[in-house]
């Protein structure tokens, strides 16, 4: 629905983003933000609030605004705010309020001197490289209002994939395995056609409990013949795991790690163009069936086998999702 909004959109589970462009300039962006705000409330029911900023960051810092103070009526224009406002509400709220500032990080700033939002944003861009890293000297130019992080780069800048789950029931033989590790390599290749990528080098993992009698915690790295995405390819390689496993043993956990990440449209010299299932587009047909229809609905081979198996990762502490499954919507009941 917010595509039609901006032509440029990411979202998540719990925010979206949109690029806005050249239209800023002739757009009263704050009746552009209610605009928004009210089709998200009368078409799909979630109510929200809208920042609206030069930046990634700022517009962060906006949104958190637009829900704090109700002056703004849930739409908060950075650049429209007076200015001593900002001061104020930037000078009140801890470093670790920005966006990526962890608290291993928020201490060795506050090691500077800079334990405020306003500190940082007063920081020499230079300085801070030289002392931190260039993500952190970004934030500093974010602050300071000139973009220095793009949508694309949010999209594309991922070095590792990880696709790793704890069993609810113990997984003892290798036939398990393999259909674990098959469901798994097909999850991850629909996590790289996503995210337009391909991964050269796969690293795939298992291992007992910690407290088990039996404990074995086996790992492999497979060097993949050329950059893929391909989910037979990534299966199979996971697999290559198997005669390491002991016959019997509990294995309570498994993983992938995809490294060695390229764009899916490039193509190093010497390297095999595309795998024959590429070419047959067998990941986007499993990954669009999918998205569909509800995960798990197509795999191959051992990955789509029925009925589910009693491995699948444990789920007690689950959060309502309500957002995006028809059967656990809210209800509520009038009386």
């Amino acid at each position: 629905m917010l595509e039609r909004f901006a032509p440029t959109l990411q979202y998540s589970i719990d925010e979206a983003f949109l690029l806005l462009g050249p239209r800023t300039a002739q757009t009263d962006l704050a009746a552009f933000g209610q605009e928004v705000k009210d089709a998200l409330r009368r078409l799909v029911g979630v109510p929200v609030c809208v920042g609206i900023a030069r930046t990634y960051t700022l517009a962060k810092l906006a949104n958190r605004t637009a829900k704090k103070l109700p002056v703004f009526d849930g739409v908060c224009v950075w650049d429209s705010t007076r200015p001593e406002w900002c001061d104020a509400l930037l000078s009140r709220l801890p470093v670790s309020e920005v966006w990526g500032i962890a608290s291993r990080l928020e201490r060795r700033l506050a090691a500077q001197g800079i334990t405020t939002i306003a500190d940082l944003r007063a920081a020499d861009p230079v300085a801070i490289r030289a002392r931190f890293n260039v993500v952190v000297m970004r934030t500093v130019l974010e602050l300071q209002g000139t973009p220095a992080v793009t949508l694309e780069e949010e999209r594309v800048g991922k070095e590792q994939l990880i696709f790793s789950r704890s069993f609810s029931e113990p997984v003892t033989t290798r036939e398990g395995m393999r259909q674990v590790l098959s469901v798994y390599g097909q999850q991850a290749a629909a996590r790289l056609v996503r995210h337009r990528q391909k991964a050269k080098l796969l690293t795939v993992f298992a291992g007992t409990s910690h407290f088990a009698a039996q404990r074995d915690f086996p790992n492999m790295l497979v060097p993949l013949p050329a950059p893929t995405s391909d989910p037979v390819v990534l299966a199979k390689a996971a697999g290559r795991i198997l005669p390491l496993l002991h016959e019997g043993t509990p294995y309570a956990r498994a993983g992938i790690m995809l490294t060695d990440l390229r764009p899916a449209d490039g193509q190093a010299a010497f390297e095999p163009f595309r795998f024959r299932h590429e070419d047959e587009g067998i990941a986007e047909l499993v990954d669009q069936v999918n998205r569909k229809l509800g995960g798990g609905s197509l795999g191959l081979g051992h990955g789509g086998l029925r009925p589910g198996p009693q491995w699948q990762m444990k789920r007690q502490k689950l959060s309502p999702r309500a957002t995006t499954h028809w059967d656990e919507l809210a209800l509520v009941k009038a009386s």
